[in-house]
């Protein structure tokens, strides 16, 4: 009920935005948005144009503009940035955690990324190059280092008091990271934890196994250990155990949201466009798809190659070229099943590249039994609506072409990530242009064997 209610509301107040602006009427725009609420206004300025959007986040009051600057994409933060005044950019940029500053920073080029980093405090500048020092991707660069961490020789009492000097710049203050004297992580305790106990019982009586992760491991992985075990934060951690960070849960969707974004636009044929669609230029949505397709076009070449080479098989029984759009359409969609099964199950740990054997056999018994029961029925329609030697042709060429697309596409994912390629590039679109080859020549030659060509 909630989402039928929002829509039309980010619509009317998308066009009233719209409407004020070609009538240059800006003080009415200011009275419309100033009210607003960041979380409501955000998705309508994404859905604006550049221009629009400028001058509707330049209208808005300091604080506004703050929240609503920082729930954006990044690459609209940077957009927004380079039109704004110096000041302007320093208090903006400022104003932004550690980690979502790294985050921006990604998205801009080295010289204006230079000069937001110049405009920093020295602490400030100093704790985002720390982050940016971590490999790009890994978990290091997504991490608040803004925490709140205790001794574990400390009080509950004590440790109250730390969380609430550091509740205006702690990133969290829910989970506390309990540190020995070498600053490495013994444990874990919540801010609900805490509040239940005297102030004079030991946090090592309180706290719990702690669940870290490592700096320079993967954002993504990282990220979904975190979402799986259901923690507010994880407890980031150098080579040497020492604590370094927290990434948040928030942050952890975030990433997580993103890496699904890319994979399926890559499961798609297509790159992902780092940014909301309707803010995105027509040139920038061309620029992410005409790659691919002209990649794609060129492997369907060996599709009118088959096609050539198995040109008299046709001339001598033409009805064999009615089936050629169903079998490859069959074969292709068998096999982009299996890649995206195969490929989710990559990405939540469930199997791993040394799982090859295991996830073959599965497939090729799922695509045998599959290609069994529409065998059959491609059988039965062939043979009543023909004769029975194309109902056996068509038969015995799905049972074929399930079996081994199904086949290909459960361990393409697996052997991408065995070279360290992502798997979802290696996922629907190339499986449906080997397939769609590799069947054709699969057709053909049943044909010849049961017509006797």
């Amino acid at each position: 009920m909630t989402t039928t209610r929002q829509i039309p509301a980010i619509d009317e107040l998308t066009a009233t935005i719209a409407q004020h602006i070609a009538h240059r009427d800006l003080g009415a725009l200011a009275a419309v948005v100033a009210p607003v609420s960041a979380a409501e206004l955000t998705p309508v300025l994404e859905r604006l144009p550049q221009r629009p959007r400028a001058v509707t986040f330049r209208l808005l009051p300091k604080e506004l503009a703050a929240e609503v600057f920082d729930l954006l994409d990044p690459s609209l933060q940077r957009e927004l940035l380079e039109g704004l005044h110096d000041t302007e950019v320093a208090r903006l940029f400022a104003e932004l955690d550690p980690d979502d500053r790294a985050w921006l920073l990604e998205e801009a080029p080295a010289v204006f990324a230079t000069r937001l980093l110049r405009g920093l405090p020295e602490d400030e500048r100093a704790s985002t190059a720390m982050l940016l020092g971590y490999p790009l991707g890994s978990a290091g660069r997504r991490m608040s280092p803004e925490y709140v961490s205790v001794r574990e020789d400390a009080t509950v009492g004590d440790a109250l008091a730390r969380v609430h000097e550091r509740l205006d710049d702690a990133e969290t203050v829910y989970t506390i990271a309990v540190l020995d004297t070498e600053r490495h992580v013994v444990g874990v305790v919540s801010l609900r934890d805490l509040l239940r106990e005297r102030p004079d019982v030991g946090v090592s009586e309180v706290m719990r196994q702690p669940h870290t992760g490592l700096a320079t491991d993967d954002a993504e992985t990282v990220a979904r250990h975190c979402a799986e075990l259901a923690l507010l934060a994880m407890p980031i951690v150098d080579s040497e155990e020492r604590l370094v960070g927290v990434l948040t849960i928030d942050d952890a969707v975030r990433i997580l949201e993103h890496e699904e974004s890319e994979d399926a636009a890559r499961q798609g044929g297509t790159e992902p466009l780092r940014r909301p669609y309707l803010s995105t230029p027509v040139s920038a949505l061309v620029k992410a798809r005409v790659v691919w397709l002209l990649v794609l076009a060129v492997g369907a070449t060996l599709t009118v190659q088959v096609l050539e080479v198995f040109e008299a098989t046709i001339e001598q029984v033409t009805v064999l070229a009615l089936f050629v759009p169903l079998l490859i359409g069959t074969g292709g969609n068998t096999g982009n099943q299996a890649a995206t099964t195969v490929t989710r199950a990559l990405a939540l740990g469930d199997v791993r590249p040394r799982d090859i054997l295991r996830v073959l056999a599965r497939e090729l018994r799922t695509g045998a039994l599959l290609g069994l029961l529409l065998g059959l029925l491609g059988f039965t329609l062939a043979w009543l609506v023909y004769s029975l030697q194309i109902g056996l042709v068509i038969g015995l060429t799905l049972l074929a072409v399930c079996t081994v697309a199904a086949a290909v596409g459960g361990c393409m994912p697996l052997l991408a990530r065995a070279v360290r390629v992502d798997p979802a590039v290696f996922s629907n679109p190339f499986i449906s242009t080997f397939v769609d080859a590799s069947g054709l020549v699969i057709y053909f030659v049943i044909a010849r064997a049961v017509l006797g060509l």
